[in-house]
């Protein structure tokens, strides 16, 4: 069967380039439908995730398969400025490197080599001007240090945290992140998140599906979420996303951040824990930083009182997860969504029994519509910066 474009991707006109094949739209056309039939496929075959569903694309879109072998192309390669890559880079495997590919830069990955990463690092050295950096793979002093001639750190996250901004700034190397490409899918899921929690979706799914609802009658009920006053931890882009669509549910919004933002009129709080104090839910939107590392820890949830919520989008880090577990087993808060955790992939054994408490696998961020901006993102900063022009997305002042 002739497999059709979906329309919304007809319309994306800032990616025009990106779809001059019809390779790659059979390439988009699976990363929107694929993993739905993968899961099908699967079904037969416990413990199969839905990302591993996901990343497994038909061969004959394998980035061995698509991959230029011509002379010339690979000369242009060798003489173009290199961007460094540490670790694989998931959306790059799923989306394709050959999508990635400019005259403006190659990609030099580190972790296809046998070397020691210090002997690659020496090696290669004069040949690295960039490097794309993903969450778990931290861009540090030391690995500057081998890396004179870097001018620019580009990042798949909104986070920096896995970045030594202050040695990028000390050497004068600009850095760029991923901007406000994930803002709305983030915002989309927090919101899930909050009303999964006070409405009880899932733990209701859980009961009807356990054959409960007709031995033992009607699950309690949530609470609404319109009209509740929500914190917000971090009113920067996703925050400010998260806020407008609560607004809709006629929600009572205010805010903390580093500092009061002149634009809004959001209600504002210099310390977290008077926030807490005023509302019914915390939604953390912040970065983790050392300022913010543990900033939510059991003076800030017992504020928050015995009704109310906590969502976390941000990082794990952020609190402090041995002291949200006390609170929520002695029930000094009413539940709480979590998108992410303080040592992924590991997750407090304890959370895993509470009807109260939603968890996701740090996929807020993930779409196949984000990752297509992504590509565009990355590529156009690395572009910018080779041609000598503005960044797309740049971090910092310096």
């Amino acid at each position: 069967m002739k497999r059709r474009m979906p329309k919304c991707l007809k319309s994306r006109k800032h990616s025009k380039d990106v779809f001059e094949t019809h390779k790659l739209l059979c390439l988009l056309h699976d990363l929107v439908y694929y993993p739905a039939r993968l899961l099908q496929e699967d079904s037969h075959q416990p413990g199969r995730s839905l990302q591993q569903s996901m990343w497994r694309l038909p061969a004959e879109h394998s980035a061995h398969h698509l991959m230029a072998n011509s002379t010339d192309c690979h000369k242009a390669q060798q003489d173009s400025p290199k961007v460094l890559i540490l670790k694989p880079i998931p959306f790059i495997i799923l989306v394709g490197e050959q999508y990635f590919a400019s005259n403006k830069f190659t990609f030099l990955e580190a972790y296809d080599s046998s070397l020691p990463l210090h002997q690659f690092l020496s090696t290669h050295s004069p040949s690295i001007k960039a490097i794309l950096s993903s969450a778990g793979a931290p861009i540090t002093a030391d690995i500057l240090n081998l890396l004179p001639g870097v001018g620019l750190v580009v990042t798949t996250s909104v986070g920096l945290n896995q970045v030594d901004l202050l040695e990028c700034r000390r050497r004068g190397i600009k850095v760029a992140n991923a901007g406000s490409i994930f803002s709305d899918d983030v915002a989309d899921f927090a919101v899930g998140l909050l009303i999964d929690v006070l409405r009880k979706v899932s733990a209701s799914d859980g009961y009807v599906r356990k054959g409960l609802w007709a031995t033992k009658g009607d699950y309690p009920l949530g609470s609404k979420l319109g009209g509740k006053r929500i914190g917000i931890v971090g009113l920067g882009n996703i925050g400010l996303a998260v806020a407008k669509r609560l607004e809709a549910f006629r929600c009572s919004i205010s805010y903390n951040s580093r500092k009061r933002k002149p634009h809004v009129s959001y209600p504002f709080y210099e310390s977290v824990c008077e926030l807490a104090a005023n509302c019914d839910a915390l939604v953390i939107c912040c970065e983790l930083t050392d300022q913010t590392h543990h900033m939510i820890n059991k003076e800030v949830l017992s504020a928050l009182g015995k009704k109310g919520v906590i969502v976390n989008i941000g990082r794990g880090a952020i609190i402090n997860e041995k002291e949200m577990v006390q609170c929520l087993m002695q029930g000094e808060i009413a539940g709480a969504g979590l998108d992410v955790f303080e040592n992924e992939p590991d997750v407090p054994l304890e959370l895993f029994a509470m009807d109260n408490v939603v968890l996701s696998p740090h996929i807020a961020v993930f779409t196949p519509e984000s990752f297509l901006d992504l590509r565009d993102l990355v590529v156009g900063n690395l572009e910018a910066f080779f041609s000598d022009k503005p960044l797309l997305s740049k971090y910092g002042d310096w």
